[in-house]
């Protein structure tokens, strides 16, 4: 059910090869840090923001989300929802998860059909994604929240095979995610073997600290990349950007 602002996200993948998209977690930011984020996306022209959290919100997430509008009021914002009582009608879009890694019922249908009724009744953008914890076991957040262990890295035939089933069931994209805070990205080499194996997009997270990570992953057939904990800790959005988007792909 995605529509015109993923149609237009693809574009700009045709266009730059990679989008950089960048993950706002309300509950590290405050609004006035938000805010200046938000900017810095813009003069850096990233693609994207994403908005939320997988583990349960601390405070009203409202101020924040209020200020990327004010500090970006021209680029999408799209929820990256934790559950469906995160959901919100004021964003662009919003990635409608299935932890297609793990087992668990309630995180592959049950709050899927919590929160379908809602985006239809706003009329928010949904985007199918097929979610995928990738890496060793280490106690990040979607796994502590979900009580999902991650596909092992170094298994790429069993992460392809997720991807291939996130693609035959008709969603947008598959989602590589090493977890907030992970201790290294999702290596560059599944990242490779999953895109030559797809047809769909597919976006990567977590543990990217580096411009050169970036370019390595965005290089190795991501089209999607996505960076936060890097910017949390102050680094600055435009090297990340520039090296998505000057990355040749390689698959």
């Amino acid at each position: 059910m995605s529509g015109p602002l993923w149609a237009r996200l693809l574009e700009a993948t045709r266009r730059r090869g990679t989008a950089h998209v960048v993950l706002v977690d309300p509950d590290r930011a405050t609004p006035d840090r938000a805010r200046a984020l938000a900017r810095e996306c813009v003069e850096a022209e990233a693609d994207a923001l994403l908005f939320g959290s997988s583990t349960a919100f601390e405070r009203d997430p409202a101020p924040v989300l209020q200020a990327i509008r004010a500090g970006a009021p021209a680029l999408p914002v799209i929820q990256f929802p934790g559950n469906a009582a995160q959901l919100r009608p004021d964003v662009d879009a919003t990635f409608f998860l299935s932890l297609l890694s793990g087992r668990d019922p309630r995180f592959l249908i049950e709050e899927q059909t919590k929160g379908a009724p809602l985006l239809l009744e706003w009329g928010v953008e949904a985007i199918a994604v097929g979610y995928l914890l990738v890496g060793p076991p280490g106690g990040g957040s979607v796994e502590r929240v979900t009580g999902t262990a991650p596909l092992p890295a170094e298994a790429a035939d069993v992460v392809v095979r997720h991807a291939q089933a996130a693609a035959c069931l008709g969603m947008a994209a598959a989602y590589l995610e090493a977890g907030s805070g992970a201790a290294a990205p999702v290596p560059v080499a599944l990242v490779r073997a999953v895109s030559r194996a797809v047809s769909i997009p597919v976006i990567v997270g977590g543990g990217v600290r580096h411009p050169a990570e970036a370019a390595a992953l965005a290089a190795a057939g991501a089209r999607f990349l996505v960076t936060g904990s890097a910017h949390e800790s102050g680094q600055p959005v435009r090297p990340f950007t520039e090296a998505v988007h000057g990355a040749a792909a390689l698959v």
